[in-house]
């Protein structure tokens, strides 16, 4: 193996450590919860649990062909789960969580699946969008941004579990 090749597979393997030890928070957060809890808002502001997790979809839906994946929904179905949507307050709108539960799990296999794959060559690849309009964005670049956003996201789930009522799931 090149060395090249060695540390391409040194990164992936810390993107794939990243995804499990993300995708484990999460499961663990939403462990036992209701669709009626997955719906509490936080106050004064801020978003439910289940926007949280259907987002956290959305930017793996996002991220999926990136990797050479195919997206679990897709971003039509869960575009009221995307970046910067008003508060999910309205229970119509809302996904059932175990259907978002179930697609998190998908995603997150397929999100590890992709990351076995990656070549040094298409982590320095241009990335095909930017979360803040970088022109220099890189496959590489993109996904440690994506990824610290994930592991945000999967943090407000311990929090938001613990407003719905129930006790903390990670110890």
């Amino acid at each position: 193996m090149t060395t090249v090749a060695t540390e391409t597979a040194g990164e992936a393997r810390v993107l794939r450590h990243q995804t499990l030890a993300i995708h484990w928070a999460v499961r663990r957060n939403v462990d036992s919860l209701t669709q009626k809890e997955s719906l509490i808002q936080p106050q004064p502001g801020g978003n439910c649990l289940n926007w949280v997790v259907g987002h956290l979809v959305y930017v793996y839906d996002k991220l999926l062909p990136i990797l050479g994946q195919e997206p679990v929904l897709g971003l039509d179905r869960l575009k009221r789960y995307g970046r910067g949507t008003a508060e999910l307050q309205n229970s119509a709108e809302a996904m059932d969580m175990q259907e978002i539960v179930a697609a998190w799990d998908e995603a997150t296999k397929r999100v590890e699946a992709g990351l076995e794959t990656l070549t040094a060559e298409a982590l320095d690849k241009p990335a095909p969008f930017s979360p803040n309009n970088d022109p220099q964005e890189t496959v590489r670049s993109l996904l440690s941004k994506l990824f610290f956003h994930q592991a945000y996201h999967a943090g407000q789930t311990g929090l938001l579990r613990r407003i719905a009522g129930k006790k903390g799931a990670i110890h």
